[in-house]
């Protein structure tokens, strides 16, 4: 795990510096409201990130996982009504799952079955979600079940049951991914494919499984901005392009078969700590998109420094040893 380190290393940095220039000049960013407000609010981005980072792992990204969540939202609206109780509320919260299931096969399917480009496939589930979740909430409607936010929001303290959850899971999956021999045919997937079929490494399941877990993390990141909102909201969800910067900057490599699930969840807590932290200073939101924009050019000159330098390195030598070549051959030959 050479260097894998680094990305989570910087985030959980960054994340500590900013909360500490924060809570200097603005005593309220410690409050137990503030800090258990920004962990919840973390947690959708937080939850579909894990799943991105599984997909840029085999050499792909989902940008329908925005649609996605928003699509379980409205679904919640339906499903987890205030008047739902009891056990009648675990059908409505397997739609959710189902939703999920649902469209990471539908994904999977053309992106494993159809060898169609996972933005393309990706793209097209997007609009189907987009355009199903208007047609069943035209406008924001449909309280969702108060017991059901209540249960998902409970906390020890200020920190939220389900983010300590989180962080047991990103640890867990990040020592599947390096300590296990299925991690690492996963690995293997994304730094070359046609190399681990070879080896007998089945590629198209892992590319299908992968796409799977995306979705489903999506999914139950829906849960959780469902209980944000708490209605059925059809103009919500903008975690596409936050969930690929968070997996990016907490060491996820576009090109596939690098990535770490812990450096995924600080990066996600680090964003959402930028959005927490612009309204105490009074500062547009859209300072945030520019922040992001610019720490992932950051991250990949920092994290990829090494390869490009080893490919300018090898592009050196090579032609060093053609110019020695050709000055060492007979007068006259070609």
């Amino acid at each position: 795990m050479k260097r894998g380190w680094l990305p989570p290393g910087l985030m959980a940095v960054l994340i500590v510096a900013l909360g500490a220039y924060t809570a200097a000049r603005q005593p309220a960013f410690l409050s137990a409201d503030n800090l258990n407000s920004l962990l919840l609010e973390a947690m959708p981005l937080a939850l579909v990130s894990l799943g991105q980072a599984s997909a840029l792992l085999v050499g792909g990204f989902d940008v329908s996982v925005a649609a996605l969540m928003t699509m379980c939202v409205v679904t919640a609206s339906f499903t987890m009504t205030p008047t739902t109780t009891g056990l009648a509320l675990v059908p409505g919260a397997l739609a959710l799952v189902g939703v999920g299931l649902a469209t990471g096969a539908f994904n999977a399917t053309l992106i494993w079955v159809f060898r169609m480009p996972s933005i393309i496939a990706t793209l097209g589930a997007l609009s189907i979600l987009q355009g199903a979740s208007l047609v069943f909430r035209a406008y924001p409607a449909g309280p969702i079940n108060s017991a059901v936010v209540g249960a998902m929001t409970a906390g020890a303290g200020f920190v939220p049951v389900a983010f300590i959850g989180t962080v047991v899971l990103a640890i867990a999956a990040d020592l599947w991914l390096y300590r296990t021999r299925p991690g690492l045919a996963l690995r293997a997937v994304g730094l070359d494919g046609t190399s681990s079929r070879r080896l007998g490494i089945s590629a198209g399941r892992a590319v299908f499984l992968a796409f799977i877990v995306c979705s489903l993390m999506a999914s139950i990141g829906g849960f959780y901005l469902a209980a944000e909102v708490q209605i059925g909201s059809p103009i919500i969800g903008n975690q596409a392009l936050e969930s690929i910067a968070a997996a990016v900057l907490g060491g996820a490599s576009l090109a596939g078969g690098k990535g770490s699930f812990i450096g995924t969840l600080l990066a996600a807590l680090f964003l959402t700590e930028v959005d927490n932290v612009l309204p105490l200073f009074q500062q547009p939101t859209e300072y945030a998109d520019m922040t992001i924009g610019v720490l992932i050019l950051l991250a990949l000159v920092l994290y990829q420094a090494p390869e490009l330098l080893a490919r300018s390195r090898a592009a050196w030598q090579a032609a060093r040893a053609k110019a020695t070549w050709r000055a060492a051959r007979p007068a006259g030959q070609d």
